[in-house]
């Protein structure tokens, strides 16, 4: 049975859906970017309701300013407030509860590793973001990984002589991975590694051809995180294909026990 929760955050009433089930372990999802709580394509809806069926209860919400949430909007590195008020509504709700996972895809990830204290018992991450860039382009990383599979595709070298080639994009992108050559580790970066070496609970699920999932590998691989790690072979980052969503409930069932 699934039924809403209205709570209160900041002055503010933030609404979120309780997945009830009888189990003793519960899941709380963190929505990534400015999603609401039933995630792309309905996808942490259909996750909550199937791993309710398992017997965990899951509880999902919309942080201020998105979806049926009053207050504004202040994106993930402010969500820390709406994510304890979450955690209290859900076990206020859930009384059973007496170890709680949190899970997140993207910034949702890196905000319940850097904001959320020790109110989880363990944390699943999916394709944690760890950028500092504000730009319009994929992470340096990822750009790297796109440009080495086109070069070692024919058809690439067609489109490229015959003029069907986006310049524009071309020259943004060789200029951004020219000024990423560095080892060193970012400010976002090192947060991140930082807050993982002190989390020995965490689980790391990342979309094999996802961008945002290629610059956490990278980053991972520089800063010799060795963690828990399922890589589902898929470019989509919010797991939208059927065998996506079946590996990605796998993979945090798994986690949960």
């Amino acid at each position: 049975m699934r039924r809403l929760i209205p709570f209160r955050c900041a002055g503010e009433t933030l609404v979120g859906s309780l997945d009830e089930a009888a189990g003793r372990t519960g899941l709380l999802i963190v929505s990534g970017g400015n999603e609401i709580r039933c995630g792309a394509h309905r996808g942490m809806a259909l996750l909550a309701a199937e791993l309710a069926a398992a017997g965990y209860p899951v509880f999902r919400f919309d942080r201020r300013g998105i979806g049926d949430s009053s207050g504004e909007n202040g994106g993930f590195a402010s969500s820390g407030r709406d994510i304890m008020a979450a955690v209290s509504a859900f076990r206020t709700a859930a009384p059973q509860v007496d170890r709680l996972v949190g899970f997140g895809n993207c910034d949702a990830a890196t905000a319940l590793l850097l904001y959320s204290g020790e109110a989880f018992d363990r944390l699943i991450l999916a394709n944690p973001w760890v950028s500092d860039d504000d730009d319009d382009l994929p992470p340096a990383a990822a750009i790297r990984s796109r440009y080495a599979q086109r070069l070692r595709d024919p058809a690439s070298w067609v489109r490229l002589m015959t003029g069907r080639v986006n310049f524009g994009k071309l020259v943004s992108g060789l200029s951004k991975v020219s000024q990423n050559q560095s080892k060193e580790l970012s400010a976002m970066e090192r947060s991140v590694f930082g807050a993982l070496a002190d989390r020995p609970d965490v689980s790391i699920i990342l979309a094999s051809g996802d961008a945002t999932a290629i610059a956490f590998a990278d980053a991972s691989a520089r800063a010799g995180y060795h963690g828990p790690t399922v890589t589902i072979d898929t470019a989509s980052h919010s797991f939208a294909r059927a065998s996506d969503k079946t590996a990605l409930r796998e993979a945090i069932i798994a986690a949960l026990a």
